[in-house]
């Protein structure tokens, strides 16, 4: 794992320049750095060694010097790839990085449908003088690019871009827009106006001045598999157990995250199937009431022999939050706060840990995959009856003070069942942020008109009706993995991971598991309100029936609770007097009157003035260039 970044410019690359973007990534990379420059071409590179340790530096060439790469990731089938390479390729390391140089020069783009891992690399061909840039197939590796004429920049991290270009510290209203609406910023959208993110399974070619980009892979959830039940368990967990063993590929220690969810135990399990060394667990606890995951990760770690390290997170916003803002380059989410901690408590320990990470989209486990399907029965009822009756006596429920309390539930069913299909899916995902409800009283009247043509849902929309997927329950999952999953939870694993020096890989997010799990029929994964059948079928064989069968919480369930005086406190600290207000994005007036009523406990809208404070917050700081100690004495005051 490591950071990379490299500049185009025809009037030269000074190695001055690259070290700059490079430096700001030295998180991403403490083992070395490394810099290539030629004329118009600079590549820039930090590394974090995981594979040939002595021989793996980068840029790294060619045998002739007219190919050069900087790379980011792992490719787990490097060495398969080698054998045949070998017979046309003088190999001077043992490293992935040659493997993916060498397989360019055979295939060229074609190179990308060989590859098995997840990666984020620039590949420059002085013969063609053309610049090739690629990200991994689920979005794990991050990617960002400044494009303007005859200039190209990339980098691994948007805060190396802004190092090379200072004057790229312009907000992107369409992104603040769509962040508000659905928590996450699709590509080729960042929060900077002219900064680009690279969409996952797509490639680009910048050449004259010109960019080309192209998908090089996507799911598909048809044909499905036509053998019986307990025949298809049998082949997911050979494909697990497969994608686990490939994962394992490395010259230093794999440890495990062990949440004592299901996801990260199946994953310990078939680790501790494939070698003979004990395995490496890392756990990390929360403790409040009866949240703790501690009991079944011990069961796990008992059951398998693993070095079992465990961490009481004692979590704290003011303190980390300036941190996390800074390391995530974009408005920040809950669940980096724990993982931020375990993170850091894993990295004195490991270079490289394997997560449950992608299993709820590959699976089923969110429950509006069975929420959307049990509104279309739903919405049989007549409209008057659903909009009229029912929606009069929603209205006299008392307010839930929980996101997922009966009565918000029994609101979003009636609310989206006056949609259908994919704008009921895409509206479900955003229903407790800033829905159409809000867009009158939140933004401006200058903002309402800046983004007056911009759809912040049609993302959602465009993969739900693409046609690589025709079950109601596949089209959900397919939107998610293409949409939701790359730019939230595998943004804030790589970057919470990194911050620490720390390769995070997720045997789940593997494109060929993902590939079989598609063709799964979808009866076989949600059916009703049960929801992850196959994947529970298939961790009985090998977790104890405690597990398997408990409530999923989720690592950062407790949070809202733990926080809720520094929630105050930082609301307080940023709200009351918010600098997005005062630059004319969001009404001052509507934000006082969500806090209010939030404190008072007349509504719920945690998770609204959530994302404004992030937001809030990553303003002063990338737009305002508020430094992260401003931020941490404005908490601590």
């Amino acid at each position: 794992m490591c950071g990379i970044c490299g500049r185009i410019d025809p009037s030269g690359v000074r190695i001055e320049e690259i070290e700059r973007m490079s430096s700001v990534l030295a998180h991403r990379g403490p083992d070395g750095e490394g810099a290539y420059v030629n004329g118009r071409v600079g590549f820039g590179h930090r590394r974090l060694a995981i594979i040939d340790l002595e021989g793996g530096r980068q840029p790294m060439a060619n045998e002739d010097e007219t190919v050069w790469i900087t790379f980011n990731g792992e490719i787990y089938n490097f060495r398969e790839l080698g054998k045949n390479l070998a017979q046309k390729h003088r190999f001077r390391t043992r490293s992935d990085t040659e493997t993916i140089v060498h397989l360019y020069e055979e295939m060229g783009t074609g190179c990308l449908k060989h590859l098995r891992g997840m990666f984020a690399f620039a590949i420059y061909d002085h013969r063609e003088k053309l610049l090739f840039i690629a990200r991994d197939h689920l979005g794990q590796k991050p990617l960002y690019y400044y494009h303007n004429g005859p200039v190209f920049a990339f980098a691994s991290e948007i805060k190396s871009l802004l190092a090379g270009y200072p004057e790229l510290r312009e907000l992107d209203c369409e992104a603040l827009y769509e962040y508000l609406t659905i928590r996450i910023i699709t590509p080729p959208r960042s929060m900077f106006k002219n900064i680009r993110k690279l969409p996952p399974g797509h490639y680009l070619i910048y050449r004259d001045g010109r960019v080309f980009l192209e998908r090089y892979w996507a799911l598909n959830y048809e044909p499905k598999l036509s053998e019986g039940f307990d025949d298809v368990v049998d082949a997911l967990e050979n494909q697990v157990r497969e994608s686990v063993r490939v994962h394992m590929v490395s010259d230093v220690p794999v440890g495990a995250f062990l949440s004592g969810g299901m996801d990260s135990s199946l994953v310990v399990a078939m680790m501790a199937g494939t070698t003979d060394l004990p395995v490496k667990t890392f756990s990390g606890d929360v403790p409040y009431r009866s949240y703790s995951e501690l009991p079944f990760a011990r069961m796990v770690s008992d059951r398998y022999r693993t070095e079992h390290n465990e961490l009481t997170i004692t979590p704290s916003l003011v303190r980390t939050l300036p941190d996390l803002v800074w390391h995530l380059d974009e408005p920040s989410d809950l669940l980096s706060v724990c993982m931020y901690y375990i993170s850091e408590f894993a990295g004195r320990q490991v270079k490289v840990v394997l997560g449950g990470d992608g299993g709820d989209e590959l699976f089923g486990r969110y429950d509006r995959y069975y929420g959307n399907v049990l509104v279309s029965y739903y919405v049989l009822l007549p409209d008057a009856v659903r909009r009229c009756l029912i929606g009069r006596v929603l209205r006299l429920l008392p307010e839930g003070f929980w996101y997922r309390s009966l009565s918000h539930r029994l609101r979003w069913m009636n609310e989206m069942s006056f949609y259908s299909e994919s704008e009921r899916y895409a509206k479900s995902l955003g229903y407790f942020y800033f829905s159409d409800g809000f867009k009158e009283r939140l933004y401006t009247k200058s903002f309402r008109s800046a983004v007056a043509t911009f759809d912040p849902e049609a993302t959602i929309r465009e993969y739900f009706d693409s046609g690589n997927a025709t079950e109601a329950i596949d089209r959900m999952l397919f939107s998610d993995s293409m949409v939701r999953m790359p730019d939230h939870p595998n943004m804030v694993l790589d970057r919470m991971t990194m911050a620490h020096g720390l390769e995070a890989r997720a045997p789940f997010l593997d494109h060929k598991l993902a590939e079989f799990c598609a063709s799964i029929p979808s009866k076989f994964k949600v059916k009703g309100t049960k929801r992850r059948i196959i994947q529970k079928a298939l961790a009985r064989r090998h977790l104890p029936t405690a597990l398997t069968d408990k409530k999923k919480q989720g690592f950062s369930s407790a949070l809202t609770y733990m926080l809720e005086d520094e929630f105050r406190h930082i609301y307080d600290a940023f709200l009351h007097k918010c600098h997005l207000s005062q630059s004319g994005y969001i009404n001052q007036e509507t934000v006082d009157t969500l806090l209010n009523e939030h404190l008072t406990k007349r509504a719920d809208h945690g998770n609204r003035l959530w994302l404004i404070c992030s937001a809030e917050i990553w303003y002063r700081m990338y737009m305002e260039n508020e430094s992260i100690d401003e931020i941490r004495n404005l908490l601590s005051s």
